[in-house]
């Protein structure tokens, strides 16, 4: 599928601009929207550099005037924060134009509410098709052109087809799945995970215990992915194992580097926005709610809270009743 599309990403961060290029390089017409005007004032010099340091790419137009930057779009990426989508959209919901695809690509469950993204924008655009791309991606490899899979979901099997055609190229591959629930839930819940593996990391307890952080922590994404009625092969997928290994892996994460700061005891204030903070405490709620045992994500929530520290999680998780592994 080559015709061109006008799409226009909402976010002038990193993860917002590296799908700009990616977008662009499939052959379509973009335009960034981004409150700050020096953001604005890069991206038409073909750099961000308060998000993307030293790297460069073809020029995008981008603009302050949300109107004038969603007129005419046929598609919409929604790359704000999660914690930002509902005042964004509420704050835009009058502009955004009628039957066109909202593509959700940040990750994480709103934390005041526990509401799922794609619940957000149906409540303020009762009438747009909701997709939602993620799986294991760095912004800077997308704008660099290396290598990436994702996955694009909709409810509608034809909805996300196309989009997957439209967005992947070259080195950008996409994915198509029809569970949007799942392919959320593991964005979200993967965050969690990875201010875990950091924190294990961070505090010096070996390769060994990241490695059983990492593996328990999907048994819980599991269980709380059946209670919401996800499929298991989307969380065994890019979107769930995929990005999980990725995130939980490295120091590029910054969910990982700050669960890192975390483990070292070294001082939070100032370090990137890591979305699992905020997502930790409602994911806790959720799985205490519909009666799903997620004792490192409880931990997390707890560490976060300042209730106990990293190794006091850790011994608590394993003064656990000891079980099968399958339970």
């Amino acid at each position: 599928m080559n015709s061109q599309f006008q799409v226009t990403v909402l976010g002038g961060g990193a993860w917002g601009t590296a799908l700009a290029v990616a977008v662009q390089r499939a052959g379509h017409a973009v335009r960034v929207w981004a409150r700050d005007p020096l953001t604005v004032a890069s991206l038409s010099y073909g750099e961000n550099p308060r998000y993307l340091k030293d790297l460069r790419f073809a020029a995008i137009e981008a603009g302050t005037d949300a109107a004038l930057m969603l007129k005419g779009a046929d598609c919409v990426l929604l790359a704000v924060p999660a914690q930002s989508l509902r005042e964004t959209l509420a704050m835009l919901a009058s502009t955004f134009p009628r039957d066109v695809p909202a593509v959700l690509c940040a990750k994480g469950i709103e934390s005041s509410t526990g509401t799922l993204l794609s619940q957000i924008v149906a409540e303020y655009l009762p009438d747009t098709p909701i997709a939602a791309l993620s799986g294991p991606s760095f912004a800077v490899d997308l704008v660099r052109d290396l290598p990436t899979a994702v996955v694009v979901a909709a409810e509608s099997e034809t909805l996300a087809g196309a989009l997957a055609a439209r967005f992947s190229n070259g080195n950008f591959r996409c994915y198509s799945s029809t569970d949007l629930t799942g392919v959320e839930l593991g964005g979200a819940l993967k965050n969690v995970f990875a201010i875990a593996a950091g924190a294990v990391a961070g505090a010096g307890l070996g390769a060994s215990a990241q490695a059983a952080m990492v593996t328990r922590g999907f048994v819980e994404l599991r269980r709380i992915g059946d209670a919401f009625g996800a499929m298991p092969e989307t969380l065994m997928g890019l979107s769930g194992l995929g990005d999980l290994l990725l995130t939980c892996g490295s120091a590029q994460s910054r969910n990982f580097a700050y669960g890192h700061a975390l483990g070292r005891g070294e001082p939070l204030a100032g370090l990137p926005l890591a979305e699992g903070v905020a997502t930790a405490g409602i994911a806790a709620r959720i799985a205490r709610d519909k009666g799903v045992s997620a004792p490192i994500i409880a931990s997390v929530a707890a560490i976060l809270d300042g209730a106990i520290t990293v190794r006091e999680a850790v011994a608590m998780l394993l003064a656990r009743p000891l079980r099968a592994e399958a339970d």
